[in-house]
């Protein structure tokens, strides 16, 4: 217990320490005089919810952080590489999304799937192609049995659409990372990556000097999501994968439900 309870705590202070010193490098780097248009500008700036002005830097910080975190565990080989492709995936398909659809005013999936089926492919389509396939590999990696397997991959991206979705208001994704990691702590102790990672940045997300953008949020919710599928036996797979689906499917419902609580 005494062990377990170590690697945990190294897991979490390692993504502390170094998703906090990434974002601070970042923030530290000289701002130009001008702003250019393009990606430079959509990756340096963002306006939010209310108006005011944020960078984009504890995305790519919560990313290197959580990935930090899990290598540092002493899990099974399978395991730390299922862990490691979620995150950075996800974290590079937010990435993409981040940079490129910044102006796209087409959110959920009938959405961008819509816009497939018309034949344009939309930076939401190949962040929800490019999440969906990596929590599918990573599926494969820890599950024992291919229904096991796809319901992992299921767990998997579908966490990190979970965090997306309620990613409306400072503090959310982050409350939501917190709440749903503390009960796997006990467990392999991955959930103390995106945990640590979060503690580090949530004090600038929650003070509007950034935010976590889909790079962020979505690498810190397949972290999650691993760490769920690895404490889970085929029945709590069942019925998370179920869960996560049921959010998917009314994924507008619970983002407006996020902000109506925060505005109050």
């Amino acid at each position: 217990m005494g062990a377990a309870f170590s690697r945990t705590m190294t897991s979490g202070a390692v993504a502390a320490a170094v998703a906090g010193g990434v974002y601070r490098a970042l923030r530290s780097r000289p701002r130009p005089r001008r702003q250019r248009v393009g990606r430079q500008r959509t990756w340096r700036q963002r306006t939010n919810y209310a108006g005011r002005t944020v960078d984009l830097y504890a995305g790519p910080a919560a990313v290197l952080g959580a990935a930090a975190g899990t290598a540092v565990l002493p899990l099974p080989a399978r395991t730390r590489c299922a862990a490691l492709l979620a995150v950075l995936a996800a974290g590079g398909c937010g990435a993409y999304d981040d940079l490129v659809g910044a102006d796209d005013p087409r959110r959920g999936f009938r959405a961008h799937l819509e816009a497939l089926r018309d034949g344009e492919v939309t930076s939401g389509a190949v962040k929800l192609l490019g999440i969906g396939g990596a929590g599918l590999v990573a599926g494969a990696l820890v599950g024992e049995r291919p229904v096991d397997r796809v319901l992992a991959g299921v767990v998997i991206a579908g966490t990190a659409h979970l965090v997306n979705l309620v990613d409306v208001r400072p503090g959310a994704a982050a409350a939501t990372v917190l709440v749903l990691g503390a009960p796997g702590l006990p467990g392999a102790g991955l959930a103390a990556a995106p945990m640590g990672a979060v503690a580090a940045l949530v004090a600038d997300d929650l003070g509007e000097r950034t935010m976590f953008g889909d790079t962020g949020v979505h690498a810190l919710g397949a972290a999650l999501g691993v760490a769920i599928v690895v404490g889970c036996g085929r029945a709590g797979l069942v019925a998370h994968a179920a869960g996560l689906v049921a959010a998917a499917a009314y994924g507008d419902r619970i983002s407006r439900a996020v902000r109506v609580l925060s505005d109050r």
